[in-house]
């Protein structure tokens, strides 16, 4: 008797089933907006997978990038997880109401410095400012007492920084955090006057080395990373850290975050987890990200100058405004 339903092609049929388990695996994966640094989050995600069998899709951009972009996706965003390299970004999502409450075990498991207010997003690691020098140009007792002198005209044309990169204007939002409008925005003036601007901090760290400028601000771990390989960027450089809680020892925070929009709230908080718990920051010891751990009692690279030395200011991250920063360097000339 002849089968009355139609033949199917079985080429068609098994590609419409692998597509179709295609689409359910990508859907139970993590998609996480990655704003740090690819090699340290993969870093993270593959220790991750390996202990949970959580699977994780990674977007990488930066920190302003990712953070405008969820803000313009709102609760449609395909995201359940923020990573970023500072702290403005996870703020302007924060502020934008796109989080949820980190778990209180995660935010119990970082040091009390690194959980913001609100418990809306928590650090995963830490990096301090620094003045990058060359030693040939430069000698040691000729070097800024505080970042701020850099603004005025002894130091015209001698220094340069990478203004329009989100590391700097964290730098920015702790000056103004610390010193207010209009004392920052005198500085930012300085700043115009006085620097070289380049475009991101290897190229400031390069230009240093290279002696095109005696200096520079830029985060510490620009220089270990270098030096770690071959150190043809930095041979000729040491790093200046004003401590004293001058500006310029301004220690920015990573930040984590789960969107509330998240369809994989259990997954997304593990991870979080994860990373600020004994594996996750024992990476930042023992790998080649030389930034600094931020976990209950977890220890960073031995190379580093510890935390604890650094005499850093006090600056509630949760009231960093990047939005005034943003208006205040257009004011400058800098944007």
């Amino acid at each position: 008797m002849k089968s009355s339903f139609p033949l199917l092609n079985v080429a068609a049929l098994s590609c419409a089933l692998f597509g179709a388990s295609q689409a359910v695996a990508q859907d139970t994966d993590l998609v996480v907006y990655n704003a740090q640094h690819e090699t340290l989050t993969k870093a993270w995600i593959a220790g991750f997978t390996q202990d949970t069998g959580i699977k994780v899709t990674l977007r990488n951009g930066d920190d302003t990038e990712m953070a405008n972009q969820l803000v313009q996706e709102g609760a449609k965003s395909p995201a359940d997880v923020f990573l970023t390299e500072n702290s403005p970004a996870m703020m302007l999502v924060q502020n934008a109401g796109l989080f949820a409450p980190v778990a209180p075990s995660t935010l119990e498991q970082v040091g009390a410095p690194y959980r913001p207010a609100q418990g809306k997003w928590v650090a995963i690691a830490a990096r301090s400012t620094v003045f990058v020098y060359n030693k040939e140009k430069l000698a040691a007792d000729k070097l800024p007492a505080s970042m701020l002198d850099l603004a005025q005209p002894a130091w015209k044309g001698r220094w340069g920084a990478s203004p329009a990169g989100a590391d700097f204007q964290a730098i920015v939002a702790a000056v103004l955090a610390l010193k207010g409008e209009p004392a920052t925005l005198e500085w930012l003036k300085g700043l115009k006057a006085n620097a070289t601007v380049y475009r991101g901090n290897s190229a400031v760290l390069k230009a240093v080395n290279a002696g095109q400028v005696e200096g520079g601000v830029i985060y510490h771990y620009y220089s270990y990373v270098d030096q770690a390989k071959t150190g043809e960027n930095s041979k000729n450089t040491s790093l200046h850290y004003f401590k004293h809680q001058d500006p310029g020892a301004f220690v920015s925070q990573s930040g984590g975050g789960v969107l509330a929009s998240s369809k994989h709230q259990e997954q997304a908080q593990a991870l979080l987890k994860w990373i600020t718990g004994p594996k996750g920051q024992a990476i930042l010891k023992t790998g080649n990200s030389f930034e600094y751990a931020v976990g209950q009692g977890a220890a960073s690279n031995p190379k580093l100058v510890p935390l604890a030395e650094l005499d850093a200011p006090t600056v509630d991250v949760s009231k960093l405004d990047s939005k005034k920063v943003v208006e205040l360097m257009n004011q400058a000339g800098l944007l």
